[in-house]
């Protein structure tokens, strides 16, 4: 293998390498170069990193500017499109809601978002910050602008926290503090002294760690025994995507081997595989089948091509000038720098050459040595302190306990994706009057467009307190509030998180300490979901059932809808007395046992064992089986007026299910039930066109969508700017405009195509 291949891919990597390539062209006669093993491997020696003066020198050795100001660009205009996308700018207006009472969820509870119309000017800040990143125009302002705005509106709402837009958070931190408008940059049209101008190593370095630290560390948090047991993203075996596995393996295995044991293999392996010559083919064609597959299995806007960018981050510094100079000549006034000789920068620390005079000839001008000046060390510093800030960060949770709650901290800077998955069965927000005593409940998350207080303490906290805020509007004096929150994470029973008796509105949190009232995971009832797989296989496609745990001296009062007929529940576990509200009477329940609940009434059920209970709610939702039932009757009617074996004539509530068929008609059915059943086949009809469209039309409808999304995203950022200039028009051209704004294209009924896409508000695997 040659030197030059052997050592490309490291951390530290062969960014310099281009460099050294050319001083080995002619080596001298008296020191011919040579390089140990170590050396074409890792691209650096092991001299390198024997005192801090030789460590500097590495960290600022020069390297190739094409591979980050490709980079660069590629990242700036995924941000631009990020900004009207997962950012919001398409609909501030709904997220930044003036005058509307609404509890929101900050880092800090002193950010506040600042009126509507500024707060689309913190978007266009961020919008050319990003653009200028990009463009590499005024580079180091663009970068300011991005990152300042974009931390900001981050900070401002920790609900929509998720690995990915803290990802972004950090590259463009770290983008802003880099060199990387030396090439295909305005600036370097604009400063001829910085175009094309070598960077130092430590600006790779960063990067490649940063990447690393994302897949390897996201491995690492899928060690967890959920996930190596395949309970985290059971589901997604189910997907189209998987369909080719299903020749072979069953869904169960697919669940355990592919999704499960797929994904985890590749987050550990990923980082190597891109980090040496011999394997980065391989690792970029697993990584990018792996972030082509996330783009569709789930709604996380840039984040699989900001890491399909990234992959090119690890190859040597100057294959875009090696890509690039495979176009027609015609195309280089807009194509980037394919010259193979950068220029050299102070930036830089250069080694002396000593070379004979014939030497000098054959050899290209080197700079001489440059004395090691103030900005290398610090460069050295920043480097290292952040890449052991960024391995201790995901780790820090003992310092942070108030934010523990089943999982580690808040969701979105611990690399834990997709480890932990949740399902809420029940959500009971009540508030006593603090004067009179009088009880009342509150609908899940009224005052918040949000839901993912249900899961983290601080954000109940906040919850709360902002209940206790607005509740005397309302004429509730002092209001106390109370959340009854189950939740089952990973296929566990399902059980409450908070306790149920303590007021959060005076409830002591603090960041710092473990949080007095969440209730533990029942991890040692975790075996019992092997046996709820053997129960629900059991069961017909009619029978829906929930398995539930509680705590001894606590109860779940239940109200069973009149939909729900022959509900039943059944003990698994401990012991609980079931107390029918109506009937006033008591049934004490050991495991094996079970009793039948009434439809549309009340009932208890109170642990009266020592430790946890266990049982089941098993039903039947005869509503829709009855509805189910006449479905199939008509599908059945209707298909034998098809093929022409049905002798009787329809009657008139029946006539529609001939004309069923024809394009453009309306569902114009009396009988609720055949009209039901029409607009049902019209759905499902559109909804199979949609998965078998072709790929144009596909792109056409993506297309479509976008564009009404960014057009509403840009005319009410114009709205709000020329507000803020010239002041508010009347409420009648106001509207108008607005209502334009708002216009989107003619949509087909069934739009629900990818319901997977929904089950996850956060999903990356």
């Amino acid at each position: 293998m040659e030197a030059r291949d052997a050592t490309a891919g490291s951390l530290v990597s062969s960014d310099g390498e281009e460099q050294t390539a050319k001083e080995d062209a002619a080596p001298t006669k008296d020191t011919p170069q040579t390089k140990g093993k170590f050396e074409k491997i890792f691209g650096f020696r092991r001299e390198d990193l024997t005192s801090w003066d030789s460590l500097v020198t590495l960290l600022n050795r020069p390297s190739d500017p094409a591979s980050l100001g490709i980079f660069r660009c590629l990242f700036g205009l995924l941000m631009v499109i990020d900004i009207t996308q997962e950012r919001g700018l398409s609909h501030l207006d709904y997220k930044f809601m003036d005058g509307a009472p609404v509890c929101r969820f900050p880092l800090f509870n002193f950010l506040k978002p600042l009126p509507l119309d500024w707060m689309y000017l913190v978007y266009v800040v961020m919008f050319f910050g990003a653009l200028g990143i990009m463009l590499g125009c005024f580079y180091r302002l663009s970068g300011l602008m991005f990152i300042s705005s974009y931390w900001y509106i981050f900070f401002l709402d920790k609900t929509a926290w998720n690995n990915h837009s803290y990802l972004y958070g950090l590259i463009g931190f770290q983008l802003t503090l880099m060199e990387g408008n030396r090439y295909w940059s305005i600036d370097g049209l604009r400063r001829p002294s910085i175009r094309n101008a070598q960077v130092p190593l430590w600006n790779y370095t960063i990067l490649r760690t940063q990447i690393f630290i994302v897949y390897f560390l996201a491995g690492i948090k899928k060690l967890d025994a959920d996930w190596v047991e395949g309970y985290s993203m059971s589901y997604l075996a189910h997907h189209w995507l998987f369909d080719p596995f299903k020749v072979i393996l069953p869904v169960e295995l697919i669940n355990l081997l592919v999704v499960h044991g797929g994904g985890l293999i590749l987050d550990l392996s990923a980082g190597y595989l891109l980090f040496f010559d011999a394997t980065r083919p391989y690792g970029i064609f697993f990584v990018s089948y792996f972030h082509c597959m996330n783009s569709q299995l789930f709604s996380i806007g840039m984040f699989s091509y900001t890491m399909l960018a990234t992959s090119p981050i690890f190859c040597y510094p100057d294959w875009p000038r090696r890509f690039f100079a495979r176009f027609p000549a015609f195309l280089s006034a807009v194509l980037p720098i394919t010259s193979m000789d950068p220029q050299p920068s102070t930036s830089c620390v250069y080694n002396e050459i000593q070379s004979t005079s014939t030497e000098r000839q054959e050899t290209p001008t080197v700079p001489k040595a440059s004395k090691m000046r103030l900005k290398h060390k610090l460069g050295a510093i920043f480097t290292i302190l952040y890449i052991m800030e960024q391995f201790f960060l995901p780790y820090s949770h003992f310092i942070t306990q108030g934010y523990n709650n089943w999982t580690n901290g808040l969701y979105g800077y611990s690399w834990d994706m997709m480890v932990h998955s949740r399902s809420h069965q029940h959500v009971k927000i009540t508030y006593k009057d603090g004067k009179t005593g009088e009880i009342g409940y509150l609908n899940p998350g009224v005052f918040t467009q949000s839901r993912r207080w249900k899961d983290h303490g601080d954000m109940l906290k906040q919850y709360g307190t902002c209940l206790n805020e607005f509740l005397p509007r309302y004429n509730i004096s002092e209001p106390e509030i109370y959340f009854d929150i189950w939740v089952s994470i990973n296929e566990r029973f399902q059980q409450r998180i908070f306790d149920p008796r303590v007021d959060v509105v005076k409830a002591d949190w603090s960041p710092f300490r473990p949080n007095a009232w969440l209730m533990p995971l029942l991890v040692d009832l975790s075996p019992w979901r092997t046996k709820f797989q053997e129960i629900e296989g059991s069961l017909d496609n009619q029978t829906d059932i929930v398995f539930i745990a509680d705590f001894p001296g606590l109860n779940l009062e239940n109200f069973v809808s009149e939909d729900l007929g022959n509900t039943s529940i059944h003990v698994l576990q401990g012991k609980v007395n079931v107390e029918v509200v109506e009937e006033k009477k008591n049934y004490t329940l050991t495991p094996g046992e079970q009793i039948k609940v009434p439809a549309g009434a009340y009932h208890k059920v109170y642990t009266v064992s020592e430790g946890p209970s266990c049982y089941m709610y098993i039903y039947v939702n005869t509503t829709e089986a009855a509805l189910q039932k006449n479905f199939t009757k008509l599908f059945e009617l209707q298909e034998r007026v098809r093929n022409g074996t049905e002798t009787e004539p329809l009657p008139p509530e029946l006539q529609p299910l001939i004309t069923a068929d024809d394009e453009g008609s309306e569902v114009n059915a009396t009988d609720p039930i055949v009209q039901l059943f029409l607009k049902r086949q019209r759905r499902m009809k559109e909804v199979k066109k949609r998965r078998e469209a072709g790929a144009v039309e596909r792109l056409q409808r993506f297309a479509v969508k976008k564009y009404y999304t960014i057009r509403r995203g840009l005319l009410m950022t114009a709205i709000a700017l020329r507000n803020l200039a010239v002041g508010l028009p009347p409420l009648e051209q106001l509207t108008r405009e607005v209502a334009f704004a708002n216009m989107k294209a003619p949509q087909a009924e069934g739009n629900q195509d990818d319901p997977l896409k929904d089950e996850v508000g956060h999903g990356e695997l």
